[in-house]
């Protein structure tokens, strides 16, 4: 059995947080990470405080151990989802795109962890002077919005930064990786693209097909250009996306036009050419499609099967 600090900080049974993914994390596949031991986690990036508070609402119904909440703190309304998630007490909220700082307070005060996603040491030690219970040390493997770093380099660094727990991220979907994050100093890890296949998780039948037809070289990084990269899968929209980032003829306004709806055409509607599939390196790893509980199970016994053999290379 596996057990470390993260599972006595958050209330959970096994050390492995779900991704909060846009417009796909919802009350039921948090639901189903959090009976399955893990913590759940309800995306709310789309800034829609009433289908946010639906959201939790339905996750209280469907589960009666802890789950978390994902705020992008550049998204709309975060004012009114950071008094919202004081007033629903839910037991975590995870933080990305911006500093927490204003609302750990209020969060503090309501019973409620506060967990941000960092990208480098030296956020992480200012998410720890902002009063956070603990880091997502997140590399540039992971799928969606991404950092420089990468994931081996990273956790290492923060884990020496700070005092405070880190859970690793980016590029982790088996047992092998949680087994790494922990000789890395991690005491948890976050999975995201691997529970797109979760029988739980909502996404379209083209966007799980394509996640299992994918392999190690399958995505790309766009969005450089303004600022804000996104790791998705290689399709008609991305690769195009991709080639109008070098032409000077089109403005950084009309770039961030060509994505708007990207996202919801993928999650949605399967739309093969318009859709943006957002999903991390380790898509060459993610190929079939289970219960959340068999993959968290699955995952477990992996890493407890490499960290009992871990000794076999020390004379």
């Amino acid at each position: 059995m596996i057990y470390t600090p993260i599972c006595d900080l958050l209330g959970i049974e096994k050390p492995v947080l779900q991704g909060g993914m846009a417009h796909i994390s919802d009350a039921r596949l948090a639901a189903a990470v959090s009976n399955a031991g893990g913590l759940g986690i309800i995306s709310a990036a789309s800034g829609n405080v009433e289908k946010i508070e639906e959201e939790i609402d339905k996750a209280f119904s469907l589960t009666d151990k802890p789950f978390g909440v994902n705020v992008m703190l550049m998204g709309e309304n975060v004012d009114e989802i950071a008094k919202l998630l004081a007033q629903k007490k839910v037991a975590v909220v995870t933080t990305g795109a911006g500093n927490p700082a204003k609302y750990v307070s209020m969060w503090k005060e309501a019973g409620i962890k506060v967990i941000p996603v960092v990208a480098s040491a030296s956020l992480a030690k200012l998410m720890e002077r902002s009063g956070a219970d603990a880091v997502i040390a997140e590399g540039g493997e992971s799928g969606g919005h991404v950092g420089e770093m990468m994931t081996m380099s990273l956790i290492p660094q923060v884990c020496d930064a700070v005092t405070i727990p880190v859970i690793g991220a980016g590029g982790i979907a088996d047992g092998r990786g949680v087994a790494a994050a922990f000789m890395l100093g991690a005491v948890g890890v976050q999975v995201g693209t691997r529970f797109l296949l979760a029988d739980e998780c909502c996404i379209s039948r083209t966007y799980k097909d394509k996640l299992i037809k994918a392999h190690d070289t399958s995505t790309i990084v766009t969005g450089r250009r303004l600022g804000h990269p996104v790791r998705s899968l290689k399709t008609a929209f991305s690769r195009s996306y991709a080639k109008e980032e070098y032409n000077m003829n089109i403005t950084d306004d009309e770039l961030e036009k060509m994505a708007v709806g990207s996202l919801k055409a993928a999650v949605v509607d399967g739309d093969d050419k318009k859709g943006c599939f957002l999903a991390g390196q380790i898509s060459g790893l993610v190929n079939k499609e289970q219960s959340a509980k068999e993959m968290i199970d699955e995952i477990f016994i992996e890493t407890e099967n490499i960290l009992n053999g871990a000794s076999k290379w020390v004379k």
